[in-house]
């Protein structure tokens, strides 16, 4: 982390490959090509350096000297206060609910950055040594089944747990043995038997609601009828009444 001029360290990232390199730049004038450039925006490489000729870069991010992140959608090449909840980007809530003022970097790049990262998008003429020319492969496999299904072009017949990826694990004075992931969304008899129950269920408390509504449909005009002859019937007593003392 640099306390004062203009930053010089560059992450970069190759998607293609999985690696990533943080790299110095020692002439300062060659980052003047980033400056005012937003993030997600491309840039050419050839401004950086020989080396960089060809290649064409996205700015993914950065952080400030003091470690304040960059935020996307914030127009301004400062720091500010933001009120965040969840789902915004540089915040994760700790309660339900939760927002919070934090304080991130605007999107713009200028001269106060510590780091910036970037994305190759396009790769130039040459390689960069521990960038392009490594493979570095994934430590874990697919974990959905239809993934698993696409990696390997299964058709739905086939069964997905014999192409499950297996991670061998070593240990010293003891013997090795190999995980797999637990396969999500795999559909099998089980799983197919309690679709089926479930559906049958949700069947059988809908016609259960229906039959009840129809028994209290029935009680209750049964009930209101009830109620219209006892006040028919208090009416002409009533009227019974009223006449006898009038005699």
């Amino acid at each position: 982390m640099h306390l004062h001029g203009e930053f010089n360290e560059l992450n970069i990232s190759y998607p293609a490959t999985g690696a990533n390199k943080s790299i110095d730049i020692e002439d300062e004038r060659k980052l003047h090509a980033l400056y005012e450039k937003r993030m997600a925006s491309e840039v050419k490489g050839d401004a950086l350096g020989d080396e960089f000729k060809g290649y064409v870069f996205k700015i993914a991010g950065g952080n400030d000297k003091q470690g304040f992140p960059m935020k996307q959608g914030v127009l301004v090449p400062s720091r500010v206060r933001l009120l965040l909840s969840k789902g915004s980007s540089c915040y994760r809530p700790r309660r339900t609910g939760e927002r919070k003022r934090k304080s991130v970097r605007g999107c713009i790049v200028n001269h106060d950055l510590a780091a910036l990262s970037l994305v190759i998008t396009k790769q130039g003429e040459q390689d960069i040594p521990g960038l392009t020319d490594v493979q570095l492969p994934k430590r874990l496999g697919p974990k959905r089944a239809t993934k698993i299904r696409k990696m390997f072009n299964l058709t739905k017949e086939d069964d997905v747990r014999k192409y499950v990826i297996r991670r061998e694990i070593v240990r010293e004075g003891k013997k090795n043995y190999s995980k797999a992931p637990k396969i999500q969304r795999l559909v099998t008899p089980v799983t197919l038997q309690r679709k089926r129950h479930l559906a049958a269920k949700k069947k059988q408390a809908i016609e259960k609601a229906r039959e009840q509504k129809a028994e209290y449909a029935k009680l209750l005009s049964l009930r209101i009828k009830e109620r219209k002859e006892k006040v028919k019937e208090q009416r002409r007593l009533s009227s019974v009444r009223r006449s006898q003392t009038k005699q």
